[in-house]
C-alpha cells in the first residue's frame, strides 16, 4: 500500500510543478526577479549561460531539502517529492532548453502535433521581449489552441 502512496505523491509532485512553473514564471519571472529572467527573452551577452539559469537552482535547492529529510530525518514524503521535483526539472530541461531553444543540437527533427503545438505556443511566449504581456503556461500543458494542424 505503501508503493501505491509513493506513486501517487510522486505523481502528483510532478503535476503540481507544472503549476509552480507557471506561477514562477509569471509572478517571479516576470515579476520582481525580471532582471534575472530577461536575458532570456533578449541575449545581452555573448554566454552560452544566461541569467535565467539561476533559476534551476531554487528548484534543486528544494529537491535536495526533500532527500534530506527522507535520508535522515526518515519523512517517508521526502524521497517521492524530491523525485518528483527531479523529474519534472529534467523533463523541463530536456523541453524547454533543449527541444525548444535548441541549447544542445538535439531532436530537431521533432514534427509531430504535440512538438509543434509546445514551439507555437512558447514562440507566442517569446514574441514579447518585455516584462509585461508575455503570454504564460506551462510546459507539459500547453493549451489546446496551439495544436493545430
Amino acid at each position: 500500500m505503501k508503493t501505491i502512496y509513493w506513486i501517487l505523491v510522486f505523481l502528483s509532485t510532478f503535476c503540481i510543478m507544472e503549476f509552480m512553473a507557471w506561477f514562477t514564471h509569471k509572478y517571479i519571472m516576470h515579476g520582481f526577479l525580471w532582471y534575472l529572467h530577461k536575458d532570456h527573452h533578449k541575449k545581452d551577452h555573448n554566454s552560452w549561460f544566461e541569467r535565467n539559469d539561476a533559476f534551476f537552482i531554487f528548484y534543486a535547492i528544494v529537491s535536495i531539502v526533500c532527500f534530506l529529510l527522507w535520508k535522515y530525518k526518515g519523512v517517508w514524503v521526502g524521497l517521492p517529492i524530491g523525485l518528483g521535483i527531479f523529474a519534472y526539472g529534467i523533463a523541463y530541461f530536456l523541453v524547454h532548453d533543449i527541444f525548444i531553444h535548441q541549447r544542445f543540437k538535439l531532436f530537431r527533427t521533432a514534427n509531430n502535433r504535440y512538438a509543434k503545438g509546445v514551439r507555437r505556443a512558447h514562440k507566442m511566449h517569446h514574441k514579447h521581449l518585455g516584462k509585461n504581456h508575455g503570454e504564460c503556461f506551462g510546459m507539459l500543458f500547453v493549451p489546446f489552441k496551439y495544436f493545430k494542424k
